[in-house]
């Protein structure tokens, strides 16, 4: 089996403020799911270019598509395209491949411009004060 389709599972860690995790736990709970299938969910539609629109998930329709919707749906069509049935996991890190490494150089442009900043008092990356 490839390491693509690979669908063990492992734990991975993070440390975020109590009121973060508060609200990742409500919002989990309002959409009936479990934290750990929320949160891969929200990381996996941000490294797809996930932007919501303000709305419920029960509230999507032709009328409120964005062109990242319709690009996600060709996307999806591409990487189905004469393979096996995927599951989930496969499916999400075929989206989902090359995020990371753009978010990488994204953060350090935007910290070598003094844009954007990361503060550990503060617990993560702030934006700077413009004059």
């Amino acid at each position: 089996m490839s390491e693509e389709r690979e669908t063990d599972r492992t734990i991975v860690k993070t440390h975020v403020p109590a009121y973060q995790k508060r609200i990742w736990v409500d919002h989990a709970d309002q959409l009936g799911m479990s934290q750990s299938e929320f949160l891969r969910t929200m990381v996996q539609a941000g490294r797809s270019g996930f932007e919501p629109t303000g709305g419920s998930a029960d509230s999507s329709s032709e009328a409120t598509e964005t062109p990242a919707d319709r690009d996600l749906e060709t996307r999806i069509e591409s990487v189905l395209a004469g393979s096996d049935p995927l599951p989930w996991e496969a499916l999400v890190a075929a989206l989902t491949d090359d995020i990371e490494d753009r978010l990488d150089e994204a953060l350090e442009t935007l910290q070598e411009e003094n844009r954007v900043r990361y503060s550990g008092r503060d617990g993560g990356y702030t934006l700077n004060e413009r004059p």
